[in-house]
């Protein structure tokens, strides 16, 4: 964008120059005209050679002066003078060349040209920038300056409001591209406030009024000025605000606002609405100092880390100072990405390994450990789409349980520290077969939690859907609306509980490092989210008009598929962290021999790849384990009744 600008700025320059060149070159010619109706002619020649070696003298006299190192628009009174000492400069070295190649000077005419070049160039700046810069300037403020509704009076609606006529009436900002908001009114839920002024901008209404002045006042979009509003006030206020169809800017969360070197002013934080600011609660922050401490020092063995959490959990663990980084995955591209990309990062500084390698294969993964010993094992390996996994579902046995009891027996056999697996809500009495795999994979990791004299610390941790992540409802979403196709959703009554990727990675790091063995760590993500709801507001994000511009088709709940997720099972109860939006679910007592024993049928049955039989060793295994059919008529039941 600079290397833009200045290239620009060379062309204005020779413009400039061009100009300034033709008007000496008049000047001389005017003079000469002038002064040979009163005084004595001068010869033609004569006259060619002072205005030729004029021209180039003064040009070179108004770069040297500055004349040309300020774009016109930044041009002020005092700037003149460098064309005033400039054209003088020029024209008194002119005069000796002349006087060298001629013998003589016709300083009436030297003098008279000064003057008028002077004049010239001088007016011709000013004429410039006064009307032809004043009049493009005004183009783009009708552009660039767009009505904007403030919602919230308090104390950041002020230092928003200040920076705003601070950078609008500063002459001198070199980037007036933050500058974009026109305040027009103000939003307030406090009634004694309506009709008082902040900064010449009125309070106007509450927020129950915000559609009804948004078309009244013609506003063009929306700034949420509230960053310490409640997550439940915060939710309900952005859902109106999406219904104007106006674009919506939110000031982040106190604890989001930076101010240092990088981050000087509110007005340049403000940013674009997302869909993390629609989930009803403000982003989960964690202890760093704990988790800085756990990883530093220690070899990390990521599985899979090229998937969507893999990946981040592996671009976390290196801020922390690891001794070695361990990327296991079966995919190729994935891996290749993140190495690339942590490489770019870090170069060298990074002690970074990539392995191509299948969690299924015990061997394989007996030569990694073996190889590299890793401290940690964060297990991210798995198979995660429902419908495929419903028409696969030997394949979710063979990737998910079996990989996770190799990756986790090994981790026990070569004394790991601690290993981490990364489990799912839809391991909660589970309607399919992905999350009943899983569900077998945290009794795996509780199972050998529960052996005797074991040295490695296992734990797992829970969470929902996370937002970007491969196979996300959201970026579904958003090529559905960008190819103008309409947005489908499965049910109208769908339910979800949402985290983004960094939160659910942090919540894994922290759960590493408070963790003591047999733990299963849940995250408090809120109020769920309706997809349906999500929709309509990623459609009015793009300011479009839900069922009306993008259509909503309800397709139909896919197999396996639940209308609500749950956290926690019922025998599981809570126990409460040092983090209030964490809580320890209790472990579950296993018979070892009868464990064994049924996840020895379900390794069997898979390996066989007969759909049925390993369906039904699952659900052997899965007590909670039910269709989706029983689970979502109860479950709809059950939301009538309420």
């Amino acid at each position: 964008m600079l290397k833009k600008k200045l290239q620009i700025f060379q062309y204005r320059k020779i413009l400039l120059a061009v100009a300034d060149v033709f008007i000496i070159g008049v000047s001389g010619l005017i003079s000469a005209n002038f002064l040979s109706a009163f005084f004595e002619d001068v010869a033609s020649r004569k006259l060619l050679v002072c205005i030729f070696v004029s021209c180039i003298t003064c040009l070179g006299g108004l770069a040297i002066c500055g004349a040309y190192s300020k774009m016109w628009r930044y041009f002020r009174k005092r700037d003149y003078l460098s064309c005033v000492y400039g054209i003088i400069s020029g024209m008194c070295i002119a005069s000796v060349f002349i006087y060298v190649l001629r013998g003589g000077i016709p300083v009436r005419i030297m003098v008279f040209q000064a003057v008028i070049a002077v004049i010239g160039i001088c007016l011709f700046r000013f004429l410039f920038k006064t009307t032809f810069i004043e009049l493009v300037e005004v183009g783009r403020n009708e552009a660039k300056y767009k009505r904007t509704m403030l919602i919230g009076a308090g104390q950041a609606c002020r230092l928003l409001l200040t920076e705003i006529r601070n950078a609008q009436e500063s002459p001198y900002a070199e980037d007036k591209s933050t500058a974009i908001f026109d305040p027009v009114c103000i939003i307030d839920d406090d009634r004694a406030r309506i009709g008082h002024n902040i900064d010449n901008v009125q309070i106007v209404g509450t927020t129950a009024e915000i559609q009804k002045f948004a078309e009244e006042m013609k506003i063009e979009q929306i700034v949420f000025c509230i960053p310490s509003c409640l997550d439940d006030e915060r939710k309900r206020i952005l859902d109106i605000c999406t219904k104007t169809e106006l674009p919506v800017k939110v000031i982040p969360f106190l604890g989001n606002l930076l101010f240092d070197e990088a981050h000087t002013t509110l007005l340049g934080q403000v940013r674009n609405i997302n869909v993390e600011d629609l989930l009803g609660r403000a982003p989960i922050r964690f202890d760093n100092k704990d988790i800085k401490k756990f990883i530093r020092g220690k070899v990390c063995m990521v599985t899979g880390g090229g998937g969507s959490i893999g990946s981040e959990l592996v671009r976390q663990i290196a801020k922390y100072d690891p001794k070695q980084i361990i990327i296991i995955d079966i995919c190729e591209n994935y891996a290749y990405d993140i190495q690339q990309e942590l490489i770019m990062e870090y170069g060298s500084d990074l002690n970074i390994e990539v392995r191509i390698a299948s969690v299924r294969d015990y061997y394989r993964m007996n030569q990694l450990f073996g190889q590299f010993k890793p401290d940690i094992v964060f297990h991210a390996a798995a198979h995660k789409h429902v419908p495929l996994m419903e028409e696969s579902p030997m394949e979710a046995i063979k990737n998910n349980v079996i990989g996770t009891f190799n990756t986790a027996t090994l981790a026990q056999f070569h004394n790991v520290s601690k290993f981490v697996m990364i489990s799912t809500d839809k391991a909660v009495n589970p309607t399919n077969v992905m999350g009943a795999s899983k569900r077998c994979c945290e009794m795996i990791v509780q199972y050998l939690a529960q052996q005797p004299m074991c040295k490695t610390e296992f734990v797992t941790t829970r969470f929902g859907n996370v937002l970007g992540s491969h196979g996300s409802v959201i970026p579904k979403f958003e090529k559905q609306i960008e190819s103008g196709k309409p947005v489908t959703v499965t049910h109208p009554d769908i339910i979800r509980y949402f985290m983004t990727i960094p939160e659910a990675v942090s919540l894994v790091m922290e759960a590493a490092a408070i963790a003591h063995g047999g733990e299963i760590f849940v995250l408090d993500m809120g109020q769920p989210v309706k997809i349906v709801t999500l929709a309509e507001n990623l459609i009015r994000m793009y300011g479009k008009v839900p069922y009306k511009d993008v259509k909503i088709e309800f397709t139909g709940l896919r197999p396996g598929e639940k209308i609500k997720e749950e956290l926690l099972m019922n025998e599981e109860g809570l126990m409460k962290t040092q983090n209030e939006l964490i809580f320890i679910g209790k472990q579950i007592d296993i018979d070892p021999e009868q464990f064994i024993c049924d996840l020895r049928k379900l390794r069997d049955a898979a390996l066989e790849n007969n759909d049925e039989i390993a369906v039904q060793a699952l659900h052997s295994m899965v007590p909670t384990f039910v269709t989706p059919e029983e689970f979502n008529r109860k479950f709809l039941v059950l939301s009538a009744a309420s």
